[in-house]
């Protein structure tokens, strides 16, 4: 049985330090911080998308060290995913976190050519698979630092997708929004979702502050009055703050009732020492004095410090939006979900005709024609445009169909060259009331083999 998994059910507050595949020597494996049990957790693909993986690290670590493996879907696919599945029950590993994962370094848009672009593994799509064996104890991932009604609406409609494909527990991005954090609790509770949830935490350094904002680590909110106190700390000496605040940060998170948090850059021998004397030396502290302390060394005066500056991307759906939405359900209830559309479309494309490779070539040209400049198609092969409110999922750069990454920034893809089109769905899902559809439709990933193809003739056949 996982130690990890018996402190979920036990909620026992635990501690996953998160270590990177890169690092080249041994490190201390505590079993335990300031009394809280600890699990080693190694992330994937973080320093390059070249990183050795989880599988061949975990190999090396201390005899019974409890694991949990991170598994990024970013250029991979579900055939990839099985295989490490496979890979790590073989292992004995039993417990992961699966990740659609931030934009590759190299990420290739395909240009004209849809086939060469680089695509991403859902963690949706993952979680579905993982659950197919029941002894997997699956954590997804979930950020619900976000301040445009949009992109934070998209967060919570696919942390409940995340939730019906097979979760077993949650874990929050990086972020020092403790009014987020209790907006996620009070959010699980309201609809009675009964996972566990850890909050990602970190020591914030100005220097790890610094990177964070010069190279735009995706999802992550850094503001400018975080930076001028991290600033002033460093010019006065007061750098130990550092420690404090996370010390803080992790007691706060258990009297909210979190389950645990997930540590980052937080590994060294040292590092761990500083913040286990902290958690002891406040430990005793209620939720409202550990609050206090927390806005004094952040210096919050007004609640908004954590918050980036709004911009006008929180909107409503145009009205031609809503009528392009309402003429193309009207067309796919007609031409391709009716028992009539059905039977002579199966009737139809079921000869021998459509074999032939002029004909399938023909056919699909004439889809891509018709389908690309209203929605933008790139010929997958399995349209899904009746489970996506009619918003391609292959005009997002991930490809991603369920729901957003965690990666936007005021509703801007992470790319920055677009708005995301999954706030652009959650929007207008809230206008023509479908936030149901965002809500508990998964949607299956589309198998390498069939891209290329016509799905017309897929769909019916």
């Amino acid at each position: 049985m996982s130690l990890f998994i018996d402190s979920l059910k036990a909620q026992n507050f635990c501690v996953l330090v998160e270590y990177l595949c890169t690092m080249k020597v041994a490190l201390p494996v505590r079993s335990s911080l300031a009394g809280y049990p600890v699990y080693m957790t190694w992330a994937d693909r973080v320093q390059t998308d070249e990183d050795p993986s989880p599988l061949d690290v975990a190999q090396n670590a201390p005899e019974g060290t409890e694991q949990v493996l991170h598994y990024s879907g970013k250029g991979r696919d579900i055939a990839n995913f099985e295989q490490f599945l496979k890979q790590a029950k073989a292992l004995g590993l039993r417990n992961l976190l699966l990740l659609s994962g931030d934009k590759l370094k190299n990420h290739n848009d395909g240009h004209l050519q849809p086939e060469l672009r680089s695509r991403y593994l859902e963690s949706v799509n993952m979680v579905m698979a993982a659950r197919r064996d029941p002894s997997l104890n699956i954590g997804v991932a979930f950020n619900p630092f976000k301040y445009a009604e949009a992109e934070r609406d998209a967060q919570y409609f696919k942390l409940q997708k995340k939730i019906q494909a097979g979760a077993d527990y949650i874990i929050t991005q990086l972020g020092f929004d403790l009014d987020a954090l209790k907006q996620a609790k009070k959010f699980l509770e309201s609809v009675h979702i009964q996972r566990p949830i850890l909050a990602c935490v970190m020591p914030l350094t100005l220097a790890r502050a610094n990177f964070m904002v010069k190279h735009k680590v995706a999802g992550i909110v850094i503001t400018p009055h975080m930076l001028n106190v991290l600033a002033e700390e460093k010019e006065t000496g007061f750098t130990e703050r550092v420690y404090l605040r996370c010390a803080l940060q992790i007691l706060i998170c258990k009297q909210l009732g979190f389950a645990g948090i997930h540590l980052s850059a937080c590994h060294k021998a040292e590092e761990q020492m500083r913040l286990e004397r902290y958690l002891e030396e406040y430990g005793h502290l209620e939720l409202d004095a550990l609050e206090l302390l927390w806005n004094s060394f952040w210096q919050v005066k007004t609640g908004k410090e954590f918050m980036p500056t709004l911009t006008s991307y929180s909107r409503q759906p145009t009205s031609s939006q809503i009528i392009k939405y309402q003429h193309l359900h009207f067309m796919h209830d007609a031409f391709f979900e009716s028992k009539i559309a059905k039977g002579v479309g199966k009737l139809i494309f079921k000869a021998q005709f459509w074999e032939q490779a002029t004909v399938a070539k023909a056919l699909l040209k004439t889809e891509f024609v018709s389908k690309h400049g209203v929605v933008g198609c790139e010929s997958c092969g399995q349209c899904r445009l009746g489970d996506t409110l009619y918003i391609c999922p292959e005009t997002c750069p991930k490809g991603l169909a369920n729901g957003p990454c965690g990666g936007t920034t005021l509703d801007r893809c992470e790319f920055g060259d677009r708005e995301c089109i999954h706030s652009v769905k959650a929007r207008l899902a809230k206008a023509v009331d479908q936030t149901i559809v965002l809500k508990e439709k998964l949607i299956p990933t589309v198998p390498i083999e069939i891209r290329g193809t016509s799905s017309w003739k897929n769909w019916y056949v």
